[in-house]
């Protein structure tokens, strides 16, 4: 059936295309464009598009279709946050918005031209924050019979008119909740969270890791009201990401959103954190001084530390660093690392790779009681992949003679540890697992469960449970 479908849609397409000109066979160029969409959807729609409009020309917006022409959804023509008025400080001022609608223009991608839809734009938030104006905007576009929405922020300094806004970032319109964000670690910034109307924001920063294994933030004031949040940010070294802040948005009883935000734009500035220079060499020779295993190259044990202090926005100056493990993992240079701030807890990170090219394998917040006397074990994707293998790498903890894995409610395993104290064990990818470690004289030392797979890397070690060991 589909192979049906398909010939007679080349052989129609084919035979319109040559009432047009130039008479270019314009399959290939709709294949091209099948084969490059962005989403299975856009797929399907076009090529139905393509059927319904028996020439490419239409869906490419060559030919230009009439105002009552239906257009095929690929996304919500609405969005929760459009709910209600325009909110902000400028929402009062008519002619302001409607001069901002008037500068949203075509947007143009591999598929064409997206045609914007001005009756339907509409201005979600428009309003002056700390430095700059901002303006969050809804807009319908059109490409051939597809329809799409997006969210699209528009900043310029304070007190721009809309010919001086200039579009710095954009989302999906279905979003629960959009962020923009802009500082740097010399003079500070802001950061804006927009929920649905009516609904109540909080955000918080100040991140620290307790000697618990808890990540603890305190409350920032916020300004604004109705499912607006603004935050003037602090300056502070926390490296080219930002300060690590979350936000919690909630509607009534109903959390609509609990976890980390992320800046559109960050730069480290003067006081950027951890970029290498911070790990002077008498860092590195301690912490890789009781390493068990073969020794490993110090730029590639430079690059990691700094990896690991960027992800958990620490200094370098403030932490007790250690290299616990080294050894091989697929073939290249691999390390399990923990990082302490002063009378915190504990982070342990594994990662293998070279100096271009490194893959975190492992983050985890440890409480800090017996942290090194702890048995860790982490779960391996395919290499290059985002694929879930049931491979899992285990380390001992100095002065273990045995480890076994346990596996939901089944019997404990032995892992066969090589000399450097590590081994591998088989895990399924979805089934809770536990390490644990024993002496010589068989009695155990310490248990630790292995995390399963985190898929959320916005936020800080230990901001889900997959990346906290509160045990």
């Amino acid at each position: 059936m589909t192979e049906h479908v398909e010939s007679v849609l080349r052989a129609t397409l084919v035979e319109e295309a040559d009432a047009l000109s130039p008479a270019e066979d314009p399959w290939p160029r709709f294949a091209r464009r099948e084969a490059t969409h962005r989403r299975v959807r856009r797929v399907r729609a076009a090529a139905i598009a393509g059927f319904l409009a028996v020439a490419v020309g239409v869906q490419t917006n060559l030919i230009p279709l009439p105002g009552w022409a239906p257009g095929i959804a690929i996304a919500s023509g609405s969005s929760v946050l459009a709910n209600g008025p325009t909110r902000g400080s400028l929402a009062g001022d008519a002619v302001w918005l409607t001069d901002l609608r008037t500068q949203v223009k075509n947007l143009r991608d591999s598929e064409g031209v997206w045609k914007v839809n001005q009756d339907a734009t509409r201005v979600v938030y428009a309003g002056d924050v700390p430095g700059h104006r901002l303006a969050l905007v809804l807009v319908r576009l059109r490409l051939g019979l597809i329809v799409d929405s997006s969210l699209i922020w528009f900043e310029g300094p304070p007190g721009a008119d809309p010919g001086h806004m200039n579009q710095s970032a954009n989302t999906n319109a279905d979003s629960p909740f959009v962020t923009w964000g802009e500082g740097d670690g010399t003079d500070g910034g802001v950061l804006v969270v927009i929920g649905p109307a009516g609904s109540t924001i909080t955000i918080s920063g100040g991140s620290t890791y307790s000697a618990a294994g808890v990540v603890e933030r305190r409350q920032l004031p916020v300004s604004g009201r109705d499912g607006v949040g603004v935050v003037s940010v602090p300056a502070a070294p926390d490296g080219p990401f930002g300060p690590a802040l979350a936000a919690r948005i909630a509607e009534g009883d109903t959390l609509i959103y609990e976890g980390a935000v992320q800046f559109s734009s960050w730069s480290a500035g003067s006081a950027g954190g951890s970029d290498g220079q911070d790990l002077t060499d008498a860092m590195l020779t301690a912490a890789a001084r009781d390493a068990r295993g073969p020794a490993l190259d110090r730029a590639i044990l430079a690059g990691f530390a700094d990896q690991a202090l960027t992800d958990s926005h620490l200094s370098a100056r403030d932490v007790t660093l250690r290299l616990r493990w080294s050894g091989t993992v697929n073939g290249q240079p691999a390390a399990l690392i923990t990082i302490q701030p002063s009378g915190g807890g504990v982070l342990a990170y594994a990662m293998h790779g070279t100096t271009s090219v490194m893959r975190t394998d492992l983050r985890l917040l440890l409480p800090a009681d017996g942290a090194q006397q702890r048995p860790i074990a982490w779960r391996m994707r395919a290499e290059g992949k985002d694929t879930r293998t049931n491979r899992v790498i285990v380390v001992a903890p100095p002065g273990a003679a045995a480890v076994t894995v346990t596996v939901g409610s089944g019997s404990p395993v032995p892992v066969t540890l090589d000399a450097s104290g590590s081994g591998t064990a088989t895990v399924p990818p979805d089934q809770p697992a536990v390490v644990t470690a024993f002496s010589a004289a068989g009695t155990a030392l310490a248990s630790t469960p292995v995390p399963l797979f985190d898929t959320d890397l916005n936020g800080l070690p230990g901001d889900t449970p997959n990346t906290r060991i509160v045990n």
